[in-house]
């Protein structure tokens, strides 16, 4: 057995090994040493040989194999890969050494059972390639079916193939070519996104055989897949398939469709982007609680939730795709009754992409096909529901709705509403279904009355009143007379046993009862298993018709869950267009709104993207909300191109190509990078990769070095940003260099803004209200009072402060002004004054704030 073992084990070296021994799964050698430690069982072991002069011992564990569920489960989170090797035959008519194969390889990528799965995320198997030509990307989750596949090119191939990886967060990796030594890729995968990474041979990355998988799988050739002129593209798809194929011991029936799309079909989203909008996962607590997911999500199903997952990941880029979401949810939103009824009926769907999986893939039990079952009960009121619709994406879903009648019927009439969660406990198959199970079961429950029956008619017959059937372990049944009757026992008795006072026989109809009877129940619970198998193939059959039904039902779901938030938070709908402008009115952050408790979110405009208005300078003191600003509008744009209503009172979005994020500030302790290292390197990778159609949200650039420094590379960023020839995008720049301000009479595109603040009797009041016009002051030290800074300390500060702007302010009496009247841009307080005007807001303020105010400028002047 051992030199079996060693044989399955030397295969595959890199997996732990569950090896099958009757009821147990056992794991020997370094696996047991391994296995022991990660999940705390007991080490045991056994002798080497029955040689009692050998002393050699083998270690070992097991796990009970009815539970091993739970064992893989934790050693898959771990990072491990688990082959389970199973017994391919019946050890009761296996002659001399059970048979033993591996079954199934589980990895990160390869997880299909629903206890090591999040229901409502994707769990993507990656595979990376890159030649020559560029770099091909395939993503899998066999948990689904989904199976898509890019190519990236040029200059920057690896950094738009890190963002794609980015994008789906791929639980385990396949590197090849190139790919394999990437830095780039080597980076993101380690660092960024932490998942498993293997390194594929020169053999499976081989073309014509990566190709030759595709056909097969797919039933076409990759040019008529998408995929002329795409190689890399198709090598990645190809080899992936075989990865897959191999960890599962199967040809993978349920992926029938590939995807192939080119990068610039959606929004483009860095990683960094992700991060710092927050749209899965906060960046503090990395919980979805407080993400842009947590106020979206209202779906009712899990294809459903993995659907909105894809859909924020990889906003659109075509004003017509996005206006057919916009026009469903709409509709959806006008008609409550429909919506509420459809998300009722939703709330009942099961997840059938999960489960067809499982059933093809042969790790189903029979509560998978009634989960189906009840899930696909459903559908006609659904579809009833959608047809009398009107939106053309509505209609259409209405038309790819499949209702499943015939899939539901057979396990309806198949298999019990509450079946055992085993398969080898019976049970499971409807009584009615199959005339012979129906006849064993009858034989189980009865068998009594047989018997009694039998001893009846056997007095009847022989005449023996005192003739009894009985039982035990060494003959089974058989007949017992009297001795004082024996003269009556017919030929067709055979004696068996003499007793003292009497005889024992059988016959051959008591025999055959016996062996009915006491096998009855195997036999029950294997006919139970072929009946399952047989439905379950039956169901298999119709993978391709569940699938697109699911995929119906999740964008239907999406859909619902937009309307439903936008209802319950008052969203509007907005016009999506090429124009490259970007118009809100009364625009709110979506995540802000709902996390403040007692208090009013204060909405602001936007306008931006126009020849006056292309880059925005917004000042004002820090938790007066600038973050919070731009980031609202990123995050409303995104929800727009996702097809979703946003959080405003009116919103027209030209579209967006890319969005890109520069904000806050880490060291990257990691790989020896410093704060201001880190913040540059973002920055040069948004002004490389930007085009006039992004919109770039710049906060505090230059702050990590010395103040001149700063200020000089925060304008040249924005005379960069700003200058069409260059690059001219949408830019919102959040600065504390209040010199800044001055490029808006410098420079065409260039306009300030700033968060209006009240100050009343020492105190600081902030109103979030953007405003025209650059702020007087950062007011640090009442942010630092804010903050609760000891007074003493507060009180030091505001007498430093003074004595800096004193010394600052020396050099613009001593030094003549020049002659055009421009005031040097480093003369930290020459033009206090003409800010501090600047920054008045009329509007807020009150006839004695007004007469005060006057008289602050005139002690200044």
């Amino acid at each position: 057995m051992m030199q079996q073992y060693r044989e399955v084990k030397a295969r595959n070296p890199d997996c732990i090994l569950f090896f099958r021994l009757g009821d147990f799964y056992e794991m020997f050698e370094q696996d047991a040493v391994l296995v022991s430690k990660e999940l705390d069982l007991t080490l045991t072991s056994r002798d080497h040989s029955k040689d009692k002069d050998q002393d050699e011992k083998i270690p070992m564990c097991g796990v009970p194999f009815h539970s091993s569920e739970s064992y893989v489960a934790r050693l898959v989170a771990k990072g491990y890969k688990v082959a389970i090797c199973e017994q391919m035959e019946d050890p009761a008519l296996a002659k001399g050494l059970v048979k033993r194969d591996i079954i199934r390889i589980v990895t990160p990528g390869t997880v299909t059972e629903s206890s090591m799965l999040e229901e409502s995320k994707n769990n993507y198997y990656a595979c990376v390639y890159a030649d020559a030509a560029g770099f091909g990307l395939a993503f899998c989750d066999i948990s689904t079916g989904a199976f898509s596949a890019t190519m990236t090119t040029g200059e920057d191939a690896a950094e738009a193939a890190a963002n794609e990886l980015g994008s789906f967060s791929p639980a385990e990796v396949l590197l090849g070519g190139a790919a394999a030594e990437d830095p780039v890729i080597k980076e993101v995968l380690q660092e960024r996104l932490g998942c498993c990474v293997n390194r594929g041979d020169e053999q499976q990355f081989d073309c014509d055989l990566c190709q030759a998988a595709l056909t097969e799988q797919l039933g076409r050739r990759p040019d008529e897949l998408g995929l002329a002129g795409a190689a890399p593209a198709a090598i990645a798809a190809g080899a992936l398939l075989q990865q897959l194929r191999e960890s599962q011991k199967n040809d993978l029936p349920h992926i029938r469709e590939l995807e192939y799309y080119l990068p610039g079909k959606f929004m483009g989203l860095d990683l960094t982007a992700r991060r710092n909008l927050e749209l899965e996962q906060t960046m503090r607590s990395k919980e979805k609680r407080g993400s842009l997911l947590w106020v979206m999500d209202k779906t009712k199903t899990a294809m459903g939730g993995r659907l909105l997952r894809a859909w924020m990941e990889r906003p659109l880029l075509s004003p017509a795709q996005i206006t057919r979401r916009l026009a469903a949810t709409e509709e959806l939103v006008k008609k409550t009754v429909d919506r509420e009824e459809l998300i009722l009926a939703l709330a009942n769907v099961s997840d059938f992409e999960r489960v067809m999986a499982r059933l093809v893939t042969g790790t189903a039990n029979c509560r998978d096909l009634v989960s189906l079952c009840q899930g696909a009960g459903c559908l006609p009121a659904i579809k009833e529901r959608l047809a009398g619709m009107q939106a053309p994406l509505l209609v259409s879903l209405c038309e790819q709705l499949d209702t499943l009648d015939d899939v539901r019927e057979l396990i309806a009439r198949a298999i019990v509403d509450d079946p055992p969660f085993s398969l080898r406990e019976g049970g499971f198959i409807r009584e009615g279904f199959d005339p012979e199970i129906d006849r064993l079961r009858g034989i189980q429950t009865n068998g009594k009355d047989m018997l009694s029956s039998i001893e009846a008619a056997e007095k009847e017959k022989t005449g023996i009143r005192n003739l009894r059937v009985g039982y035990n372990r060494v003959f089974g049944y058989y007949i017992e007379v009297a001795k004082g009757q024996i003269d009556l026992v017919p030929d067709t008795y055979i004696r068996k046993q003499t007793l003292a006072n009497g005889e024992r026989y059988i016959t051959q109809e008591l025999k055959e009862l016996e062996n009915t009877i006491l096998t009855a129940k195997d036999r029950v619970v294997a006919m139970e298993y072929e009946q399952f198998q047989k439905v379950r193939g039956q169901v298999t059959e119709q993978a391709a018709r569940v699938q697109s039904a699911a995929r119906a039902i999740a964008a239907l779901d999406v859909l619902c869950s937009y309307a439903a938030v936008a209802v319950h938070n008052h969203y509007c709908r907005p016009e999506v267009d090429l124009s490259g402008e970007i118009s809100i009115t009364e625009g709110r952050h979506p995540v802000v709104e709902q996390v403040l408790k007692g208090s009013l979110f204060v909405p602001n405009d936007t306008r931006i993207g126009s020849d006056d208005c292309r880059v925005a300078i917004i000042t004002g003191p820090n938790m007066a909300g600038k973050s919070t600003y731009m980031r609202q509008v990123a995050l409303i744009v995104l929800m727009a191109q996702m097809g979703s209503f946003v959080p405003a009172r009116s919103a027209r979005i030209g579209i967006v190509d890319r969005l890109f994020t520069r904000i806050g500030a880490s060291d990257d302790l990691a790989s020896g990078q410093s704060t201001f290292m880190v913040e540059m390197t973002e920055v040069a990778d948004i002004l490389k990769n930007a085009t006039p159609r992004s919109l770039l949200i710049l906060d505090e650039i230059g702050r990590g070095t010395s103040t001149f420094d700063g200020m000089a590379i925060a304008r040249a960023v924005l005379e960069y940003a700003a200058d069409r020839k260059k690059l001219g995008a949408k830019t919102l720049f959040a600065t504390h260099y209040h010199e800044l301000t001055e490029l808006e009479h410098e420079l065409s595109g260039v306009r300030n803004y700033n968060i209006a603040v009240k100050k009343r009797q020492g105190d600081m009041i902030f109103l979030r209200k953007i405003v025209p016009g650059a702020a007087d002051d950062s007011y640090g030290v009442e942010v630092a009072k804010l903050a609760g800074l000891p007074d003493r300390v507060i009180s030091r500060a505001r007498e430093i402060l003074k004595q800096l702007e004193s010394e600052n302010a020396a050099p613009a009496y001593r030094e003549a002004a020049p002659d055009d009247d421009q005031i040097s841009l480093l003369d930290v307080s020459a033009n206090e004054l003409r800010r501090a005007l600047e920054a008045v807001t009329v509007e807020t303020l009150t006839p004695i704030e007004a007469l005060n105010y006057l008289y602050k400028l005139k002690q200044m002047l």
